[in-house]
């Protein structure tokens, strides 16, 4: 994974050490083991994926992680890129939409003896209010425009990650939240992702 990361562009060695440093296998279902140590999406309940491990570290490096912040991410999905932001920041608030994918999240991310993390279950689009400021957004799902909860939920100074697009064909934009609001300060890679959905993104009962 790390060969991958490094080939896809990633050149942060304390991001590329914690992707080095947490056992995918353990975030995956017994079934997707044998494929765990892939670049590639592991199957999510619901008809969803999860994020292929170089693109997680892509995303998670546009974040300037230094080790003291306090990171939203939206989309917890198996738990794994949150268990590489723990190792990043100094906590990590997750948002999963679906009860029983972030119970399981939940349950890894216990075995793995990782306790900065706290896993709800609820709409990413409105972020979690009472735990911000956030140094720092990851948003693992595509809709066309960040959510404003989630810009007024970021401190000045701090970034956000977002694939900005419908969903099956996305730029991963870096903004960071200026005394003017958010600034795009550049495009990290085009990818592939599920949609964003909730208040702020598309309607839930909506999937394709």
């Amino acid at each position: 994974m790390v060969r991958a990361a490094r080939a896809a562009g990633v050149r942060d060695e304390r991001v590329l050490e914690a992707l080095r440093s947490v056992p995918r296998d353990a975030f995956v279902p017994r079934a997707e083991a044998g494929s765990a140590y892939r670049d590639a999406p592991v199957p999510l309940p619901h008809g969803q994926v999860t994020t292929q491990p170089s693109l997680v570290a892509l995303m998670v490096e546009a974040l300037g992680l230094t080790g003291g912040e306090r990171v939203l991410e939206i989309g917890t999905g198996y738990g794994f890129q949150t268990a590489v932001l723990a190792r990043l920041a100094g906590e990590v608030v997750s948002v999963e939409r679906l009860p029983d994918v972030a119970g399981r999240a939940r349950r890894r991310l216990s075995r793995a003896g990782i306790g900065n993390v706290s896993v709800s279950t609820g709409d990413g689009t409105l972020g979690v209010p009472e735990r911000a400021p956030y140094d720092a957004v990851v948003v693992s799902a595509a809709f066309p425009e960040v959510p404003g909860p989630l810009v007024g939920q970021l401190r000045t100074g701090g970034r956000l990650v977002q694939p900005i697009g419908p969903g099956g064909r996305e730029q991963v934009r870096q903004y960071e939240r200026t005394p003017r609001g958010l600034v795009l300060r550049r495009t990290v890679v085009s990818a592939r992702f599920v949609r964003l959905y909730g208040v702020h993104g598309y309607p839930p009962g909506t999937e394709p």
